[in-house]
């Protein structure tokens, strides 16, 4: 799976939907892939950014990093998309991201690739779900092939989430990804590559 290019495309606010990204990255360099990690322009205005520590701190620190372009997911074989939940939805950044790759679209260059997506949330049932399934509505457009984790490893059963992977950040919205969604996010890179692989081929 040499070959396999990958593009994850993300939004994050206060930065676990960037580890996240982050982490599948080195899976699927592990696996073979050529990787573009790419972050969506953020879109909120500074005093809604500055009066979130946590936020105000992720954006100095990743505003240097490179920004997605359309160019990003015709260039890949798979794509990854990650967005935190907001009220059970994608993104308002993500989302506009979307909005603006209607020319691709219309030439036929998103189809016939693998797409998943990956989230998190505050609480356990934040959303999470819906937020991935309200994001495959996009994929389905595209003509994309939507590549799920199922059940297709035991580990999914402690990870528990079969639409893509998840995380719960808490209460304080803080707690880091453990060793349950490291494995699920390892799980899902490797089989994005793999059938991003079989399609290209």
């Amino acid at each position: 799976m040499a070959d396999v290019k990958l593009a994850i495309v993300y939004y994050s606010s206060t930065g676990t939907v960037h580890a996240m990204a982050r982490r599948l990255q080195e899976a699927a360099e592990k696996a073979g892939a050529e990787v573009r990690l790419r972050q969506v322009a953020e879109l909120a205005p500074a005093e809604a950014i500055a009066s979130n520590a946590a936020w105000s701190q992720h954006f100095d620190a990743t505003k240097a990093e490179p920004r997605a372009s359309a160019d990003d997911v015709v260039w890949a074989d798979a794509v990854l998309f990650g967005t935190p939940t907001r009220y059970g939805n994608v993104t308002s950044q993500l989302k506009q991201f979307l909005d603006t790759l209607g020319p691709q679209w219309a030439q036929g260059q998103l189809a016939n690739k693998a797409y998943a997506g990956f989230t998190a949330s505050m609480t356990e049932h934040g959303g999470q779900e819906s937020t991935l399934l309200a994001l495959y509505n996009t994929i389905y457009h595209f003509g994309g092939v939507v590549v799920a984790p199922g059940y297709t490893d035991p580990l999914k059963f402690a990870d528990g989430n079969p639409y893509g992977v998840s995380h719960v950040t808490g209460g304080t919205n803080d707690a880091p990804l453990g060793d349950v969604q490291y494995a699920a996010l390892d799980h899902l890179a490797r089989r994005i590559v793999t059938i991003g692989g079989k399609l290209a081929a």
